[in-house]
């Protein structure tokens, strides 16, 4: 029996393969596009910026802290492969007011020429048990992590039609194909993010333009390590099953289009869930010991 469900896994991964070619759009040319990264000042963000420029592309990277944006500039333009190539930054809070971020996206194409994609990896994370979550971090976490995604997208798609041509990406996790454990108001803010990127594909398709979404496991970033901090016992044994990624091999997979494999990565996850069950299961039958022995003493 268990033969059969390898084989049958081998298979699927297989048909995926063969098809995926046939159901993807043709790869954009970065060499000469102007690329959009928000969130690019660190993590994740900073590393599909550096990997595109790689390819050629003229980037422009968004983000809030201006200091740190002054510094991924300089570490992105060092992977330049010609000297057209241009860095530009700016300073804007994607999540707060759309007609800023509509302003600055305007001021970006003046410069640089119309955008050709757009990566969208603004976003931040907060773990911890449901009730002990303060509430306005759920709003804040929706603000973030998907109305951060949200204004950006609106701000280019006008153009993008006009062309008949664009990227829109948009970077979820794990934990938004799968809730976890911790991720009350985490997972809630990345699971928005495929509904949107599905539903915005079918009203982008005619246009030639396609969104793509990427799942990627705990990434070795500033925003994860500051999460390590007051991650609940439960979050913390889940994420170890998995190992952490670095933002690099995460930046290639992403710019290399991420969506070809996002079936298989919701396939492969669904089996952690037992797993991580086990594991929420065995730290409430501890908790509710070491209770009970308190309560004996």
């Amino acid at each position: 029996m268990l033969l059969v469900v390898a084989a049958f896994i081998v298979a699927f991964v297989l048909l995926l393969y063969m098809i995926s070619p046939l159901i993807s759009p043709k790869p954009l040319k970065l060499n000469g596009a102007h690329v959009v990264v928000t969130g690019g000042s660190s993590g994740i963000g900073k590393c599909i910026a550096m990997e595109c420029y790689k390819h050629g592309a003229f980037i422009t990277l968004v983000a809030r802290d201006e200091h740190k944006l002054v510094q991924a500039k300089k570490e992105v333009e060092k992977c330049a492969i010609n000297d057209k190539q241009v860095v530009l930054c700016i300073s804007v809070d994607v999540s707060k007011d759309y007609n800023q971020v509509e302003s600055v996206i305007k001021q970006a194409q003046e410069k640089l020429g119309p955008v050709d994609m757009l990566v969208n990896c603004a976003g931040m994370s907060i773990s911890g048990k449901f009730e002990e979550v303060e509430v306005d971090r759920f709003k804040k976490l929706m603000e973030v992590n998907y109305l951060g995604s949200v204004y950006p997208t609106r701000a280019v798609v006008t153009t993008m039609k006009e062309r008949r041509m664009g990227r829109i990406m948009f970077v979820s996790s794990q934990a938004g194909q799968i809730g976890l454990f911790g991720y009350t108001a985490y997972s809630p803010s990345k699971f928005a993010l495929r509904g949107l990127a599905e539903a915005l594909q079918m009203e982008m398709k005619p246009y030639n333009i396609y969104v793509t979404v990427a799942y990627p496991p705990d990434t070795d970033t500033p925003g994860f390590a500051e999460e390590n901090k007051t991650k609940p016992l439960e979050t913390r044994l889940i994420s170890e099953t998995s190992g952490v990624c670095q933002p690099e091999q995460v930046a290639k997979v992403v710019v290399k289009d991420a969506i070809v494999t996002m079936g298989l990565f919701r396939t492969i996850a669904l089996f952690y869930l037992g797993s991580f069950d086990s594991i929420v299961r065995r730290c409430m039958i501890q908790r509710e010991q070491s209770k009970a022995a308190d309560k004996r003493e």
